[in-house]
């Protein structure tokens, strides 16, 4: 392009006229396929060993996976307990909470719905909903919100439902978000993508669970597959889901209810009925001779939309499509991968290489420490290289451990500054305060001048600390929590510092 702007406009009419009287340039040859089936065999015959070594070194307690190569199921498997300390083992057919891996699955029904993949980039929305900006409310598509391109901020939404808002409350407020440069920025959003999915649902003149048996869970013969989650707890083979305590060990401490960002973390499934998905993935849309996603547009999800990460170990950028992690190795092969993570006790991850026909998904009870990512990375890498090139675990659990100490303080509530300035009288804390995003708060004091703060519908209730003057602070509780926060009392306001990342988390006495 550099070089035609250089010739000008009489040099670029000379230029077009004389490519036109010749041949079009033949595009490059598409990458071979590199994988031998017997390296995929070997692959394959290692994997328990490394996933049971894994599972030694980090104590997750169940596991189960599955491996697709040339439209076969090569490998499936479960591996440890459905429950730490109980005696049934995870089988093929345990089911566990997929988190994340949610999207792809949920962009495939979307694909389903769709007869040409400029759908993708129709407007379809919820009555009602709307962003901060009026233009972007008018023009955002499927494929804006599937894609986190939007310009809704990192995971916008998802402090309103840990402290127990509905998605009809939550994708009402998506409006009061700000918003960066529209389809110019990416920024991870699991409400952005759930209003997507629920506005296709409701298009289709159905519910989001209703679309997905209809269009996917049973034409795939995905039986123990389902959006809600009370399928998942009620299933007699579940896996519970599991945090690691201090000593090491792993307790079924928390349920993770994502009904309210169901098409973006909600889909609970098994190893069995994800390799067939993973099939049909990887025959673009076909299953045992079935047609059951059209090609076309299921191909569109494959498609990078936006940068998601310009610098990777590689050297190389990640995209995201439409519900995947998008990346090209140097031989130009596509890769296609989705990671799924609650913090309250799940791990998984989905990984393809569509020219190699082949994938591996990883299912785990286990907060995210690697062992998923890792799995399949280092299957992945011994068919490629017929070794492990990096230990995988190490490199994703640090990734983890990095992530989770983004969202921290940088200040240490435990410990009070020397010389901190005492409280004044409770009552001077005490009262009703309001917020246009998250609702009302609360602040009572006992008997003896304890005071607790009270958030959410419900309400949740966090006993406050005394940290210096007019600040306290509490510990934060569900999927984001963050350790201890600060809440900050000033001219009849109140700042709850974890919520305030959009500068949306100071409250007003009325």
């Amino acid at each position: 392009m550099r070089t035609l702007r250089a010739l000008g406009a009489a040099g670029a009419a000379v230029l077009l006229a004389a490519t036109a009287a010749t041949a079009a340039p033949s595009p490059p040859p598409a990458p071979k396929p590199l994988i031998t089936d017997d390296a995929v065999d070997q692959a394959v015959a290692r994997l328990d060993r490394t996933v049971a070594d894994m599972m030694r070194r980090t104590g997750v307690p169940g596991v189960s996976v599955a491996v697709v190569h040339d439209d076969e199921v090569v490998h499936l498997k479960g591996f440890g307990l459905r429950n730490a300390g109980e005696t049934a083992k995870v089988g093929p057919d345990t089911v566990f909470q997929i988190a994340s891996l949610s999207k792809p699955v949920s962009s495939t029904v979307v694909a389903g719905t769709l007869t040409d993949p400029g759908e993708w980039d129709r407007h379809t929305a919820l009555p009602g909903f709307s962003l901060k900006d009026p233009w972007v409310t008018d023009h955002v598509s499927t494929a804006d919100l599937f894609s986190h391109r939007s310009g809704l901020p990192d995971h916008a939404g998802d402090l309103l439902e840990d402290l127990g808002y509905d998605q009809a409350y939550i994708l009402d407020h998506l409006r009061m978000q700000p918003l960066t440069p529209f389809r110019a920025s990416y920024a991870y959003t699991n409400f952005g993508l759930t209003a997507a999915a629920e506005a296709v649902a409701r298009a289709e003149g159905t519910s989001w669970q209703k679309l997905n048996e209809d269009t996917l869970f049973k034409p795939a013969g995905m039986t123990r597959t389902s959006t809600e989650f009370s399928a998942f707890v009620n299933s007699p083979d579940h896996a519970a889901t599991h945090v690691r305590n201090a000593d090491g060990t792993w307790s079924a401490r928390y349920v993770r209810d994502p009904d309210a960002q169901a098409p973006a973390g909600g889909v609970s499934s098994t190893a069995r009925d994800l390799s067939r998905w993973l099939r049909l993935q990887l025959a673009d849309g076909t299953l045992d001779g079935k047609r059951i996603i059209p090609a076309d547009t299921l191909n569109r999800t494959r498609v990078p939309e936006i940068v998601a990460q310009a610098d990777t170990p590689r050297g190389t950028p990640q995209f995201y499509g439409l519900g995947w992690n998008v990346s090209y190795d140097d031989a130009g092969r596509l890769r296609l991968s989705h990671s799924g993570a609650f913090a309250l006790g799940a791990n998984t991850n989905v990984t393809m290489l569509p020219l190699e026909r082949l994938g591996i998904v990883v299912l785990t009870n286990g907060a995210p420490v690697g062992l998923a990512d890792a799995v399949a990375l280092d299957f992945l890498d011994f068919a490629e290289h017929g070794r492990a090139t990096t230990d995988w675990l190490a490199l994703a659990g640090a990734s983890y451990e990095a992530l989770d100490a983004q969202g921290r303080s940088p200040t240490d509530y435990a410990r009070p500054p020397a010389g901190a300035k005492p409280a004044r009288d409770s009552a001077a804390y005490t009262g009703t305060y309001d917020n246009p995003y998250y609702g009302k708060a609360t602040v009572t004091a006992d008997d003896d001048g304890a005071l607790t703060l009270a958030l959410g519908p419900k309400p949740l209730r966090f006993p406050l600390t005394h940290y210096d003057g007019d600040t306290f602070s509490f510990e934060t509780t569900g999927e984001n929590a963050v350790g201890r926060t600060g809440v900050t009392f000033a001219d009849g306001t109140l700042r709850v510092e974890y919520l305030d990342a959009d500068h949306l988390g100071t409250f007003t006495s009325p």
